[in-house]
């Protein structure tokens, strides 16, 4: 059976790379199991392809180590809310059983990642309850709800309620993000500029890990958001 510690759902192929994959390898470097789910094939980006990105996709999971990643090819850009995809989403829960989640943004500049953050929230709700049945390649899966549920903060900036330490992780990090060269800055590019292809934008993943790194403090950090409070048993874990 599959069974992982943190899986990571993602509208686009990137979406984790960029904001919480130096929580993912921290964790996998302390021998946790951990798994990406992205939601679409990112086919509308101005960059790229579906083809490359799921190529590109590979390359980042091999930096950061993963243990499982797949693909549910929901249409990007179009995907709604509803019971056909909650339920592409409560087979991957319940394939992997993990004890936490990390979905996306709860609002950001795309209105993909707002939009698969309500999704998976509401997903990993429903995939606890065992009226619900679902199957994966034929086999009937049995309910499990996560413990926690958390959201990555991903280009706007929003408050975070706890901060990971990735200082260690880093190098990797931005090795992860790099595997997805059709979607930064390249000279030679004659694809459409992007919000996130200028020359400034890997400096800007930079300054946001440090900016909440200066925060805990330490020299770089991911934040994260939560929906309700998470509930401790050493107060010196807070530190």
């Amino acid at each position: 059976m599959l069974k992982l510690d943190i899986l990571a759902f993602a509208a686009h192929p990137d979406d984790v790379e960029l904001s919480c994959s130096g929580t993912l390898i921290r964790h996998i470097q302390a021998g946790k199991r951990v798994g990406i789910v992205d939601l679409t094939e990112g086919e509308l980006g101005s960059r790229g392809s579906a083809t490359l990105r799921k190529q590109e996709a590979a390359a980042a999971s091999q930096v950061m180590k993963i243990h499982y990643r797949a693909n549910l090819a929901m249409r990007d850009g179009f995907f709604t809310i509803d019971e056909m995809h909650q339920r592409l989403i409560i087979e991957q829960i319940r394939l992997t059983r993990p004890e936490i989640v990390l979905a996306n943004a709860v609002s950001d500049r795309h209105i993909d990642h707002g939009r698969a953050a309500k999704l998976v929230a509401e997903a990993v709700f429903l995939s606890g309850l065992h009226k619900i049945e679902t199957a994966y390649d034929g086999e009937p899966q049995q309910a499990w709800r996560p413990r926690v549920l958390y959201h990555y903060i991903q280009d706007r900036y929003l408050k975070p309620d706890f901060i990971v330490d990735i200082t260690e992780q880093f190098e990797l990090k931005l090795a992860a993000v790099k595997a997805f060269g059709s979607q930064f800055y390249d000279p030679n590019s004659n694809e459409p500029m992007t919000p996130i292809s200028s020359p400034d934008f890997l400096a800007f993943i930079e300054a946001r890990a440090r900016e909440m790194g200066r925060l805990v403090p330490v020299t770089y950090g991911e934040g994260f958001t939560v929906e309700r409070a998470p509930g401790i048993t050493d107060l010196m874990q807070m530190m």
